[in-house]
């Protein structure tokens, strides 16, 4: 593992590891619990259900600036950090303690599965879900928690002693724009070939540049996301729900289906190559995730429309 331990560059200002420290020395039980929950507001799994409730349910077009925005905040963030590829804080100072590995499964300094510091994932991700539903709401509530829950959740990453304080300042950042950058394309940019274009050209670097599992798996599901979009737009059309049993069957119904299709679409491979840094790897996991975006946005929507017309014709429940 020193191969994987010594890889990566290391730079910080003086001041973040003489910080971190500090705040491990007197975070407690207490304030470790609460780093890692808050922690858990930045995490994938969190994020697509979010996007599920609202998409899937009551939103829409909210659930589209969710999804675009959080996909769009993942490859660029990859991207940032197969440039810079900064090496977590635990990885050169012995002192400070990893109270939470990004990936726990794995030796914590294994960098080639712990991926890089900079810029902070989930502090980006915390940023462009919260952050979307304050700029798309504009109510104040939203606003306050869009603000208060990425800080939340980029401060918990400094406690947890897996990223420097500069990492999440810049993954706040890259989140909030994304986000800023998907609400204009969304309320400006009429043609959604020139929208799915821009948001595509912002992807295309890394490409060239990462050799990373996260870039590839948001670029499938950005892919997967815009070509679902357009499905439904075109043909689906289904409508959102305000009733909480028919949002709740809806989000178990996708979460369902994400976990099926991300079973069913590794089983040709074997665990050897899924686990592989490899070209070919990297292709079959965009490809992987594509097509369960592109289904989560466009083809399981079918279903509600099947679910409604049953429904009507029972006399059950009105439409909505």
């Amino acid at each position: 593992m020193a191969g994987a331990a010594s890889a990566g560059a290391t730079f910080y200002f003086l001041w973040e590891p003489a910080l971190i420290l500090w705040i491990q020395a007197h975070l407690g039980s207490i304030g470790q619990a609460l780093a890692t929950f808050f922690s858990l507001f930045g995490e994938p799994v969190l994020t697509i259900a979010i996007i599920g409730f609202f998409y899937w349910g009551i939103d829409k077009e909210l659930g589209k600036v969710l999804g675009l925005s959080a996909a769009l905040g993942t490859v660029i963030n990859s991207t940032l950090k197969n440039i810079f590829v900064r090496r977590r804080p635990y990885f050169d100072h012995p002192d400070i303690k990893c109270l939470k590995a990004p990936e726990a499964k794995a030796d914590i300094y294994d960098i080639s599965i712990q991926s890089y510091s900079f810029p902070s994932g989930h502090s980006a991700n915390a940023a462009a879900m919260f952050g979307a539903i304050a700029v798309y709401l504009r109510k104040k509530w939203a606003v306050i928690l869009g603000i208060a829950l990425p800080v939340a959740v980029a401060i918990s990453r400094i406690c947890l002693g897996v990223h420097y304080p500069t990492d999440v300042i810049a993954g706040l950042a890259i989140g909030f724009l994304s986000v800023i950058l998907v609400y204009l394309l969304h309320e400006k940019v009429r043609s959604k070939v020139l929208r799915s274009g821009i948001l595509l050209a912002c992807a295309v670097p890394g490409l060239f540049l990462c050799r990373s599992n996260d870039y590839f798996s948001g670029l499938g599901l950005l892919v997967g996301m815009i070509f679902g979009c357009i499905l439904e737009e075109k043909v689906v059309q289904f409508e959102n729900t305000r009733r909480p049993f028919r949002v709740i069957l809806r989000l178990v119904g996708g979460v369902a289906i994400y976990l099926a299709l991300n079973t069913l679409l590794k089983l040709p491979f074997s665990e050897e190559f899924l686990n592989s840094a490899t070209a070919a790897q990297y292709a079959v996991r965009a490809v992987r995730y594509g097509i369960i975006s592109f289904v989560e946005m466009g083809i399981y929507p079918l279903v509600f429309r099947c679910m409604e017309k049953l429904s009507c014709s029972c006399g059950k429940w009105p439409r909505r």
